[in-house]
This record gives structure tokens, sequence and C-alpha cells, in this order.
């Protein structure tokens, strides 16, 4: 077995030119080295190869039978190598075959990748999309072991360890069925605190959300008799019932079956961002998906 630590690359550069010109000095002009430089590699291949591999021969130097058998894997190996530390090639999202992980909600679903599916299907239909659930405690393992691509998240409780981009600030808005007699105008607090009302709960059955904790502030509370999972099922419940809900304005603004009313009482909203593990940071192919997204949400 030859010790790969002895051998130098350019010694197999040289040896790959030589094998293919038979002659010291034409393989010395290919390499742009002296006629000397190359004849004493030369001598260093044959030391590590324990073969003369090129022996003189009245048309030029004529390979031997180890020379041979080396020509083709070390013109592959060479290729392979050549391949590997080549610049990426620009990504071209018209021939592309990718398929990304995204990591969301379905509010972030609704709010930023379908204002992104209908252009990404048109300038890059070969693509897919696997949009998995979040859960925030698996997100630093799975973008760390390839297993999604980009996540969104809120600022609070974003990985750190992850790469970050600020996409929107989120606002509350109230929102009823388009004819629901108690949003003709804004409410009052006290109006507000006895419409009946519905929230999402991610983590199923809760009924305290960010405006309790407000109104709790004010010495008030408000009449949670629904709690859902999902924002799907909440928009349906919303058309079609009495009940209320404080909900992200880019969910509900362009929905027709609602109508949106200010809140009595100001709500914090929230910094929504994009996260990307550091493997993918200079990916072309990735860097191209983040700027689509920021595109289609300008």
């Amino acid at each position: 077995m030859i010790n790969l630590s002895r051998v130098d690359l350019n010694l197999l550069l040289t040896l790959d030119v030589l094998l293919t010109e038979h002659n010291v000095t034409r393989a010395a002009q290919r390499l742009n080295l002296s006629q000397p430089s190359v004849s004493i590699q030369l001598a260093r291949l044959r030391e590590i190869f324990a073969d003369p591999l090129l022996l003189p021969g009245p048309r030029g130097m004529q390979p031997t039978a180890r020379a041979e058998a080396l020509r083709e894997p070390l013109r592959q190996a060479l290729d392979a190598l050549e391949r590997a530390v080549a610049p990426p090639n620009a990504f071209d999202p018209a021939q592309a075959s990718v398929t990304w992980r995204i990591v969301a909600t379905d509010y972030m679903a609704a709010v930023i990748i379908l204002p992104a599916l209908r252009r990404l299907r048109a300038v890059s239909p070969g693509t897919r999309l696997a949009v998995l659930e979040l859960r925030p405690e698996q997100i630093v393992r799975q973008a760390g072991q390839q297993e999604v691509d980009l996540i969104f998240h809120t600022r609070d409780g974003a990985p750190p360890s992850l790469h970050q981009r600020h996409l929107f600030t989120e606002r509350y808005v109230l929102a009823g069925r388009a004819d629901h007699p108690g949003l003709k105008r804004r409410p009052t607090l006290a109006q507000f605190c006895e419409m009946e009302q519905v929230i999402v709960s991610p983590d199923g059955g809760g009924f305290s959300a960010a405006t309790d904790v407000a109104l709790a502030n004010k010495g008030l509370s408000r009449r949670v008799v629904l709690s859902v999972p999902h924002f799907l099922f909440m928009l349906e419940t919303l058309a079609n019932t009495d009940l209320v809900a404080m909900l992200p304005e880019r969910l509900v603004k362009h929905a027709s079956a609602l109508k949106i009313v200010e809140p009595p009482l100001e709500i914090a909203g929230f910094d929504m961002m994009m996260l990307w593990h550091e493997r993918v940071h200079r990916d072309p192919s990735h860097i191209w998906l983040r700027q689509h997204i920021m595109d289609s949400i300008r």
C-alpha cells in the first residue's frame, strides 16, 4: 500500500500530463514548469510507485504496464477532485429539481408560503416543497441533521444558533363573521369582554393568551368559550357563528367572510423570522429560496 501522505497532489497532476504527452518537454510546457522540475517529479513518482512508469522509446516515452493501469483511475480521481473543489454553479430555478423542507404553523404557511407558492411553481416547476409541523424543541436538531431547510418562527424563542432574518412585524385585530351585530363599529372594552370568543392554543386546550394577560393587568377578563389547535378551523368557526377572535392581521385581511375591526385594547404584536442552519447559509439554491420568500412578502 502506498502511504498517501507521501503523495503530493502536484505529482499526480504531473503524472497525468506525462501519461498524455509521453514527453517530458511537452509536459513541462503544459504544466508551466521547467524540464528539470518535471524530471525531478518523475523521479519522485518512480520512487513512490516503485516502477519506472515511463521508459525511453523510439517515439517518445512509453508507459509501463503499471502506468497504463494508473491512467484511467488517475484521470477519474482528478476529475472528481476538480468537481469537488470547483465553485458551485449559479442556481437555475427553471432547471432545478430540489426538494425543500420548510417548518411552519398553519398561520405561517398561509401568510408566508402561500404568497410565494404561485410564482415558485411558475419559475421553478421542477422543485418540490414539503411543509412540516413546527415543533420548537426539535428545530435545532432537525436543521443540523439536514431534516429541514428553512424554519419560520417568532422572534421570541428563536434559537440563537441559527441564522435569522426578519420577515415582518405582525399586529392583532378583532374578527368575526361579516354581518356580526357586535362588530358594526369598534366595540368598547366592556362589550369586548362580554363577547364569546375563540382562541388558538397550539399546545391544545388552553383558554388564555396574550389578550387575557393584557386584560388581567386592567383587572378584567373575557369569555373564551372555545379553544382550537389550528387557525383553519377557527376561521370557519368565526364565519359560521357569533364567536369573535383576536387574530393576526395578515391572516384575515383578505377574508371576505369576516369583518375586521380595531380591538378596544392594544395587544403587543410579534416579529416573524426566517431561520436556517449554517450548513445551507451559502448554498446557491437556498439563497435563492430565501430571497424568493422575501420578495413575495414585499
